[in-house]
């Protein structure tokens, strides 16, 4: 830790019990409410110094007076108390990362939060645009909002730059409303684009309706289970077609299904910005409950060679995991039974608080309760431009198992 002295400290400052203290040295970035024993002389959305209860400096966070996460670690850098400058210095190195690390692809996330050192803030790229979100108090100061647009600007020369807006989030920071927008334009006023990931196209709105216009968090894992995919295949949940558009350059015939009108729309969309890549072969797009179908399709005895199951998060919290278990578990039960000897299953969980041990168990008691034997091709997780941070277990949510049955 970088030696401080009292002279360099914020007057602002929070004393913090000693298991949140304890929490802060092993790496993790935030204190809750209920570990935060004194606030002296700061604002909302401020850095403040925080200080174990005998007064040693533990290092610099933001401040929210409305979040059960009352404080965000940015370090011990005591330059952190100037929050546009250090946010400008976060954005650069979260931007060289993804030079480094992003392929094929011309759409990725540019800033993950805290795995990114930037507790707040979510930036992502659709091509020649830019959309961001402020999830803090401290993000949505006018100052700090100014540095990220401009940084962007200056790094990655966007045509356009949007926000987008979580009302409940903002409510829950006790910020006032805000409507998605554009906030930045070198083109006109346009706020949709094509982008492109691993050779497939994909629309993306902007401000229309539908978040985004594909899971980013998936890139790798759609090129990783076209390697595998043949034959017949199912999509279940397939959104705005991702998954879909990769195994139809693989499968003979492929079956997306989605209980959104409005998404499948714009995956018919997609399809034909990559039809000539398909030989003319055109996928089958089902609105329908993904439970519904499954059953329905288990009982008539439909078979594949290839299934993916990518179902919205199941447990948003941790009284959901029982019922999210549950849920995975008939959801893998019936795709297990109607997978041909060989066939392959890419069975993947969004949610956090259902970690990769118990999807895991769970897979396993599907497998055995459906008398199918599963061997693990791999183990995956949210792409490279979703980082996972060492000590910050909250930052590694998507798992993705790739394993061929018999």
């Amino acid at each position: 830790m970088e030696e401080t002295t009292a002279r360099e400290r914020t007057a602002a400052r929070a004393i913090v019990s000693a298991r949140a203290a304890d929490r802060v040295r092993g790496g993790h970035p935030w204190v809750y409410r209920s570990d935060v024993e004194r606030v002296q002389g700061a604002a909302p959305g401020s850095v403040l110094a925080v200080e174990d209860q005998r007064g040693k400096l533990l290092g610099y966070a933001l401040y929210s007076s409305s979040s059960q996460i009352s404080l965000r670690m940015l370090g011990t850098d005591p330059r952190a108390q100037d929050l546009p400058a250090f946010v400008r210095e976060r954005l650069k190195a979260a931007i060289e990362y993804r030079r480094q690390i992003v392929r094929d692809s011309n759409a990725y996330r540019v800033v993950f939060s805290e795995a990114d050192f930037v507790p707040g803030l979510i930036v992502d790229r659709y091509n020649d645009l830019l959309s961001f979100q402020v999830l803090t108090q401290a993000m949505d100061d006018a100052a700090v909002r100014e540095a990220v647009i401009e940084t962007l600007v200056e790094e990655l020369a966007p045509a356009g730059i949007l926000e987008k807006v979580e009302p409940r989030i903002r409510e829950l920071e006790e910020l006032p409303a805000r409507e998605e927008q554009l906030v930045y334009s070198a083109d006109g006023e346009r706020t949709s684009t094509t982008f492109e990931m691993n050779g497939i196209q994909f629309r993306f709105d902007g401000l229309g309706g539908q978040k985004t216009g594909a899971f980013l968090d998936q890139r790798q894992n759609y090129l990783a289970t076209e390697r595998y995919a043949r034959g017949r295949a199912l999509d279940i949940c397939t959104y705005q077609g991702g998954f879909a558009l990769y195994l139809n350059r693989a499968c003979e015939h492929v079956t997306a299904v989605d209980v959104s009108r409005a998404a499948l729309e714009v995956a018919e969309q997609n399809e034909k910005l990559n039809a000539e890549q398909y030989d003319g072969r055109e996928i089958e797009w089902m609105e329908a409950n993904a439970f519904d179908l499954l059953r329905d399709y288990s009982d008539r005895g439909e078979k594949f060679e290839t299934i993916v199951l990518d179902p919205p998060a199941f447990a948003k919290s941790k009284k959901n995991i029982e019922t999210a278990v549950r849920g995975y578990k008939e959801m893998n039960l019936r795709a297990l039974k109607m997978l041909r000897y060989g066939g392959t299953l890419v069975t993947c969980s969004c949610s956090f608080h259902v970690q990769e041990p118990e999807f895991l168990e769970m897979l396993s008691a599907a497998a055995l309760d459906s008398h199918r034997r599963v061997r693990i091709l791999e183990k995956r997780t949210q792409s490279q431009d979703h980082p996972i941070l060492l000590n910050v277990p909250e930052t590694y949510y998507l798992k993705c198992i790739i394993c061929t049955v018999s």
